[in-house]
Parts: C-alpha cells; structure tokens; sequence
C-alpha cells in the first residue's frame, strides 16, 4: 500500500492562533489546514471581503491550501428545532466563507441521531439537514458529519433519508474506536458513497460509555467540545493518545480508504496533550511512513 492522499492539520490544534498555527503547519511538513470559523477572529461576521481576501493571499503564499473548515457550533447541534433556525443560517455563512477560502468542506457535528426514526428529534435533525444538504449541493459543497456519535450503519441510514448528498461524512477512525466501539475499517466502507475529508486521530476505548454521556442530548444534558477533549486527555473512559499508540488499525483504515477511492485529505487532529507540535510532527512522519 502507497498512500497518495495528502496530509494537513488543524491549525488550532498548535493553540497559538491562526497565523502563527498556519506558519507551524507549513513547518511541519503539511500541505493542507483546516480552521475553526465559528468564533473570534475566524468567525464570518468579523471577515470583511478584504480581509478574507488578504487571509486567502496569506495562505496561498505559504503553499497550503485549506482542507475544510470546521464549523462546529456546538451544544446539541441541530437537535433543538427552535434554535434550528440560527445555526443553519450560521452555518450557511461559514460555508460561504469555506468556498472564498477555496475549500468547499465544512465539518461539524448534529448531535447525536436518535435510533427511533418517529422521534421528534430525529425529525428536526433531518430537517435542518436537508436544507444544509440542498444549500450545500447548490453550490457544489459539503457540509461533513464527524463520525462518532452513533455507529456508521446507523449514520448511513440517516444520511439515506436525505434527498442530496450535500451533507456528508467526516471520517474520524478514533473517535469510532473511543466511543461506540465501532469498526473504523468497516465504517470506511459502509459510508464509502459519503466520506468527503478525514481526521487522523488515534485512542483507546477504556469502558463502555453512553455516547449521550459524551455529546450530549436533547433533554440529557448539553456537551462543549472543550469539555470533550478535557475527557479524551482524562482517561476515564477513553483516551486520545499520538498516532500509533491507540487502538485504530491504521493501515488496514488507511488500505480501506483506497479501497474506496478516497483521494481526499488526511488532516491530523490533536486535541490534548501539552505538546502539540512535537505530537503532530510525529504524526506527519506516522503518515508519511505509508507513503
């Protein structure tokens, strides 16, 4: 197996701000990035088209280009219907700045798709989906679901019911094999047709754990993703470890991802840890190995 894909990091995961996370990302060797833009200096209200223009210039002149960003907004996603209405229009916003940036990806989370099809969450979910998937589509982009939450066969059902696939998958192997327990190498393939960009992230599983626990819920109780990593470096019932050192088989994840044809980005995610960089220079050489 010879990995073609090429390999980028998520500038925030450096935690030194987004110009200076760009200038470390060329250094250690990756040629993409993927950028957070939902709050402060990245959030699309505060990018006047000279900025965003300006930020593009910066980033082209470095020899990186932008895998996806990330527009995660958090809480329970898009299971709450009246607040619903709010996020798709954000959403919609950071997608508009994702394709002036010259990336038509966004990941995010929705929240947690609940297994009963009637359920009134599952409902508003899907709605709201729908109008992101159409929004996306019209425009030739994705909005990119990060696995974890629920098992891959049941994400694919859900993404089934939706008329385009304007709402994806971002394919994130550790978080499968940290939460749900969940196959990486057989969810690649269950959602082949749908997986647009990819976290390189590795962990173990330490116990059994309500996915709800860690994402929250409608009616349970509401998850920030700061409070996810807090868990992940913890080690209560799962633990983010450096590429290698967890649970995730890469290289059979690596040969189902050419298996399927995916020629899209491998972009490293480090969220604990108070080495990041020295961690993610790692990982690029961890990845370069199959090359």
């Amino acid at each position: 197996m010879k990995l073609t894909n090429k390999i980028g990091v998520i500038v925030d995961s450096f935690g030194i701000g987004v110009r200076a996370g760009l200038l470390k990302a060329r250094d250690v060797g990756a040629q993409g990035v993927q950028i957070y833009a939902v709050k402060g200096e990245m959030d699309p209200a505060h990018l006047s088209a000279q900025a965003r223009k300006e930020l593009k210039s910066y980033i082209d002149s470095l020899g990186l280009e932008i895998s996806a960003l990330c527009g995660d907004l958090g809480g329970h996603g898009f299971q709450d219907r009246k607040a619903n209405a709010e996020k798709i229009e954000k959403s919609k916003r950071i997608l508009d700045l994702a394709m002036e940036l010259g990336t038509n990806i966004v990941t995010t989370h929705i929240g947690i798709v609940p297994d009963d099809k009637g359920h009134e969450v599952y409902d508003a979910m899907q709605t709201a989906c729908e109008e992101l998937s159409n929004y996306a589509r019209s425009m030739d982009a994705y909005f990119a679901i990060e696995t974890g939450p629920e098992r891959a066969a049941h994400l694919k059902s859900f993404l089934d019911s939706l008329t385009a696939n304007g709402v994806s998958v971002n394919f994130d192997p550790a978080n499968m094999v940290m939460v749900t327990g969940d196959d990486p190498v057989q969810g690649v393939r269950i959602l082949k047709d749908y997986i647009v960009h990819t976290h390189v992230k590795d962990g173990v599983r330490l116990r059994e754990v309500d996915p709800k626990d860690i994402y929250g819920f409608l009616g349970h109780h509401k998850m920030e993703h700061e409070k996810i990593a807090e868990m992940a470096s913890a080690g209560e019932a799962f633990r983010e470890v450096p590429l290698g050192e967890g649970k995730v088989p890469f290289a059979d994840y690596f040969a189902a991802l050419q298996e399927i044809g995916y020629t899209g980005y491998l972009t490293i995610e480090r969220e604990v840890g108070d080495q990041p960089e020295t961690d993610i220079r790692k990982a690029v050489a961890f990845i370069q190995a199959y090359k």
